[in-house]
């Protein structure tokens, strides 16, 4: 009980309930006056921080070893962050970029590639561009329950098929192996989960209201509609960026604000990876998608922003003052325009938000806020 107490929020309470029984003990051991205040007293004082301590400890300990599977094994760090979704203030969007950025190669879901969840397989050589100490990278392959309206047991039934029946051969045949319904299918179109049978997006889109009518037991038939396909343009860039983020929440190929850097560039805004570079106290404006919003009971009213562009991260710290002032901007927008100066403090650089505006992106993201 006593070790317990030591280890607890209410430490103090705890202690002072067993002050009575601590006293007995140590009577009984021959410690008494003076000598039994003075262990209760070092006691009860070392319970007062042992708590933050512990978890102190473990916070350090947990870092040290995130950091060190980060910069040695990435790939392997990404994907098990995707599979242990949700945590954390970042989505796997912010966690795929930040491993591009790192050098490994994403890949996306795949009816014939793809784990149920994130794993990682081969990368080709010299496909990514990891420099890091570690050995060399594999890539990440996002799994088939990252799909939208597909989910944990219908992606685990594919694969427990895939495995037992072989490839799937075409979209009709994965529907009469498995029964999935126009949207399930129409999902793994968009996020171009049939690109490994020759399919692009537009094609497999075109099909999928027919495949779904074929159910498990029927005749492995040729599809008269895939044969009667007609060419269709691919998806432009901006096209499938839209797709991926509308089927798995992650644009895997490029970051959304990539496709409007020329216009970030005419608006003054500087981009993420050129910040530690300018001078302390240095007027800038950056901008991004907002990641989280965060705004801590011990910081005395002040918000903190954190903005992603296709370069990285920037964090914004916006007082109570400018909070107010931008407050509905500011906390609904997907986007943010932030006009604010640089702070610079042991390696680690702020924005502090003097102004906030809505950075118009033409898709919804969503942020993980106030949590």
């Amino acid at each position: 009980q006593v070790r317990r107490a030591m280890g607890s929020k209410r430490s103090s309470e705890k202690m002072e309930g067993l002050r009575t029984r601590l006293y007995d003990g140590m009577e009984a051991n021959g410690i008494v006056g003076a000598a039994a205040d003075d262990v209760f007293e070092k006691i009860k004082a070392f319970a007062a921080f042992g708590f933050a301590e512990s978890h102190s400890i473990s916070f350090a300990f947990l870092v040290y070893a995130s950091s060190w599977l980060k910069l040695y094994h990435p790939a392997a760090f990404c994907a098990a962050l995707l599979n242990a979704q949700p945590m954390g203030f970042y989505s796997p969007q912010s966690l795929v970029h930040d491993a591009k950025r790192h050098g490994v190669v994403v890949r996306g879901p795949s009816v014939n590639e793809s784990q149920a969840a994130a794993s990682v397989e081969k990368a080709l050589p010299d496909e990514g561009s990891y420099t890091g100490p570690g050995p060399d990278q594999p890539a990440v392959r996002l799994g088939l329950s990252s799909v939208r309206a597909i989910g944990d047991d219908l992606a685990e039934r594919i694969i427990a098929d895939r495995v037992v029946n072989g490839v799937f051969t075409s979209m009709a045949n994965l529907a009469r192996r498995i029964g999935l319904n126009t949207k399930q299918l129409e999902a793994l179109a968009t996020a171009g989960a049939f690109e490994c049978l020759g399919t692009e997006r537009r094609e497999a889109l075109w099909t999928a209201g027919a495949a779904a009518d074929y159910r498990p037991g029927q005749l492995d038939l040729a599809l008269a509609s895939e044969e009667q396909t007609p060419q269709l343009p691919p998806m432009s860039q901006t096209e499938q960026l839209m797709a991926d983020l509308w089927a798995t929440g992650i644009t895997r190929d490029q970051y959304p604000t990539a496709l409007i850097r020329d216009r970030l560039t005419g608006l003054g805004v500087t981009p993420s990876n050129q910040l530690r570079h300018l001078s302390d106290r240095t007027r800038v404006t950056v901008g991004g998608i907002v990641t989280h919003r965060q705004r801590p009971a011990t910081a005395r009213g002040v918000t903190f922003i954190n903005l992603e562009d296709e370069f990285g991260m920037v964090n914004v710290i916006c007082d109570p003052t400018v909070w107010q002032r931008h407050r509905r901007v500011a906390r609904e927008a997907g986007g943010l325009l932030i006009r604010g100066m640089l702070e610079r403090a042991d390696g680690v650089v702020n924005v502090s938000a003097e102004r906030i505006e809505k950075l118009e992106l033409g898709l919804h993201t969503r942020s993980r806020d106030f949590r």
